[in-house]
């Protein structure tokens, strides 16, 4: 029996419903462990009300989206369905376990970062140096994964398949390396405020699901729809105000899977549109930086983007409303060339 469009659905309601779940249990567990958030000074005032708030909540994620998965693979291996043949494509298969691979160490960097933070008492985690070590290392790792498991092209709207082995083309690797990193990095600079990060990242693996299903990558199909459940399970406890923070360990864990989601449809570059709302979290803090050293003045109120407009009065639901529908037409965007072949 063939049941391709109903794995999703069913990966996507399992998510939600493990992680939704897995909350009960899982937010007592850690505060009863005193697993809360220290706020810095350097935030929004306000902010000081959430101290002490339970963190490191990305575990609910991680457990809940790959559970739906476990449990979504196995019914399309009973089924029979087109997940099930795609197994037999070592390619895909190895760039759909590389990808888990990536998201998977991206969250345990977070999850040291934030243990060493919660548990040892140092609020400021991992070293800069420590963190990009890791996260290149993971990067690099990921990508010789695929390159090994014989991925040669990369897809350009308007160009189509280019060679990524010969020439110019070898440029891929050292612009995928920084793009990736750049991108884990830029989720993890999304989460600030209740909701942020989850809500954007459920837009963004609601369209690589969809992408996925009509270029036929039926495994990245499967898991974005997973991962868009757990996202939806994780607003339960995480919408404002939040019983629960992400923490690195989530938020990291989340940069990982977006960029497998991205690559693993063979069509990296649609998540400079997809995931627009990252590129200005991250572009908004670069230009405080710069902006800062050159006159001595704050082009922002506060960065990342979202806690300017926190201080400019906007509240957080409707921060979390806005940005979110910003990536909506990402999205929309970044589904012109996969609906018109561009």
């Amino acid at each position: 029996m063939k049941m391709n469009g109903l794995l999703p659905a069913f990966g996507a309601v399992a998510g939600f419903a493990i992680t939704m779940l897995l909350g009960f249990w899982g937010v007592p567990f850690l505060r009863r462990l005193h697993f809360g958030q220290t706020i810095l000074d350097i935030g929004p005032a306000w902010h000081k009300s959430k101290e002490g708030t339970p963190t490191m909540g990305g575990i609910l994620i991680i457990m809940g989206c790959f559970a739906a998965t476990l449990l979504a693979f196995i019914a399309a291996v009973v089924s029979g369905s087109a997940v099930a043949d795609e197994l037999h494509d070592a390619t895909k298969v190895t760039t759909f376990a590389a990808g888990i691979g990536l998201a998977l160490g991206m969250g345990l960097i977070g999850f040291i970062d934030d243990y060493i933070k919660v548990v040892k008492k140092r609020n400021l985690g991992l070293t800069a140096k420590q963190k990009t070590f890791l996260q290149l290392l993971i990067s690099a790792a990921y990508l010789l994964s695929m390159n090994l498991g014989g991925m040669d092209t990369t897809w350009l709207p308007f160009i189509g398949d280019i060679d990524i082995m010969h020439g110019a083309g070898l440029l891929f690797w050292p612009i995928a390396l920084l793009f990736i990193y750049g991108f884990v990095n830029a989720v993890n600079l999304t989460d600030g405020i209740d909701g942020l990060a989850s809500s954007v990242t459920l837009v963004v693996s609601a369209f690589f699901m969809l992408a996925a299903g009509i270029c036929n990558y039926y495994c990245t199909n499967l898991l974005a729809a997973c991962l868009a459940g757990a996202c939806i399970g994780f607003l339960v406890w995480n919408a404002h105000p939040a019983k629960v923070f992400m923490g690195d360990t989530g938020s990291l864990f989340l940069g990982g899977m977006v960029v497998s989601l991205a690559f693993g449809i063979g069509r990296p570059v649609l998540l400079l549109f997809a995931g627009i709302v990252y590129l200005i979290e991250a572009l908004s803090v670069m230009l405080q930086v710069a902006y800062y050293k050159k006159t001595k003045k704050r082009l922002f109120k506060m960065a990342p983007l979202h806690h300017h407009f926190e201080m400019s009065g906007w509240s957080e639901e409707k921060i979390v409303l806005i940005f979110s529908l910003v990536t909506l037409i990402g999205c929309l965007v970044a589904a012109l060339p996969i609906l018109f072949r561009w």
